[in-house]
Parts: C-alpha cells; sequence; structure tokens
C-alpha cells in the first residue's frame, strides 16, 4: 500500500474525520508528558512542575486578608509571624481547590517560612511552610491557611520529600485535571475520613495535590 507522508501529514492535522481528532489528541498527550513536561522539569527544577489543587484547604474562603487574619492571625503570631510578615509572603491570599500551581526547585536552605511547598505523602500535599528547624538537613513544617491545626504528616517533612514550592497559580484551571481523573476513576470512589470523597486514587498532578 503506497501512502504517502503527505497524506499522512494532511489526516493528522488538516483532516476533520473523528479518526483525526482521536489521534490529534494521543499525539497531544504523548508530547505533552513525554516531551513538554519533562522539559518543563527540567527547567523548573522540579519532577513535578504543574500541580493541580484538589482540596480546599489553602482556600481563604472569598473573605478579605484583614477579615481572614483577624480569624486566622493567632496561629501565627504564636509562631513569630506577625501580620506584616504575612502580607510579604507569596499567595498572601491562599488559593483555591481547581487552582493550577506551577512549581520550582529551590534549594532546601532558600526555602523560608511563608513559601507554599509540595511534599510527598500519600497523597502530596501543598501546604505553607510555618516553621523550619537544620538537624543535618533542614526539616520544614507546614499548614493549610484553611486548616485550624498542623496534621501530623506535615511536621518536620524532610528536605529530601519537598517536590517543589509554588510559583505561579492559574486559577482553575486544574478543574480540567480534575474532572478527567474523576470521570476515568468513575466507579472506584472511596471516602477518607476527615477528607472530601475521591475517585479511586487521591489525586498531585501530573499530577493532583491536596
Amino acid at each position: 500500500m503506497n501512502i504517502s507522508w503527505k497524506k499522512i501529514w494532511h489526516f493528522i492535522w488538516e483532516d476533520n474525520s473523528p479518526l483525526s481528532w482521536v489521534i490529534n489528541v494521543v499525539i497531544a498527550f504523548i508530547l505533552i508528558k513525554f516531551l513538554v513536561y519533562p522539559g518543563l522539569g527540567f527547567a523548573l527544577g522540579t519532577s513535578h512542575p504543574v500541580v493541580a489543587v484538589v482540596s480546599s484547604s489553602m482556600e481563604h474562603n472569598g473573605v478579605d486578608f484583614d477579615t481572614w487574619w483577624a480569624e486566622n492571625g493567632g496561629f501565627y503570631i504564636e509562631r513569630g509571624i506577625s501580620e506584616e510578615m504575612f502580607r510579604e509572603f507569596r499567595f498572601q491570599n491562599g488559593f483555591n481547590k481547581g487552582d493550577i500551581m506551577v512549581l520550582h526547585g529551590p534549594e532546601p536552605q532558600d526555602i523560608k517560612e511563608g513559601d507554599v511547598i509540595v511534599f510527598a505523602n500519600q497523597p502530596p500535599i501543598i501546604h505553607r511552610v510555618v516553621d523550619r528547624d537544620y538537624q543535618e538537613s533542614f526539616l520544614f513544617t507546614t499548614k493549610g491557611d484553611n486548616n485550624r491545626i498542623i496534621l501530623p504528616v506535615e511536621r518536620n517533612i524532610p528536605e529530601e520529600n519537598v517536590l517543589g514550592a509554588a510559583w505561579v497559580r492559574v486559577p482553575l484551571l486544574g478543574y480540567v485535571k480534575i474532572w478527567f481523573v474523576q470521570i476515568v476513576q468513575a466507579g472506584n470512589c472511596v471516602v477518607s475520613q476527615g477528607f472530601e470523597k475521591t475517585c479511586g486514587n487521591w489525586l498531585l498532578y501530573g499530577s493532583p495535590v491536596r
């Protein structure tokens, strides 16, 4: 069968048939997963350059900073973090479920209180650093802005467990990932006590994070 490269090219990129559309989607997926995503990770110094937020633990529930601080500031003041310091933090107004966060890979010594990091866990978690210590290597403690307490899993996080620090926020775009994963994993839903319902495994992006 004599099929020229020109015909193949036309079929993939210019034909409007359903099969051509499916092939376009497959090619786009392969390029993003195996070329664009790893390339972005290499450039930003992290294995997880883009994550989708899948919980509300960093939300400020739509209130302005002054209102949020009046309700939550006591926790941070007890740890030596003043209102003025918090206002200088990146993402001082938190972020929302469904947001995309672009990460970079800082050196452990460059991660400060107030930075938002993603650390390895089941599932990975994206929270704000509220304390750090050094015992032969750096240890970090985090807390979600919308959480009342520090979770046991986020105390003394080893530096090697830090996957990246949040750098840029893209509002709501992560819902595309969330909806896709939920559709794919439909029928295998579980409820974990204290957390919201998910389907299949807990969602960091490819990665989803809570």
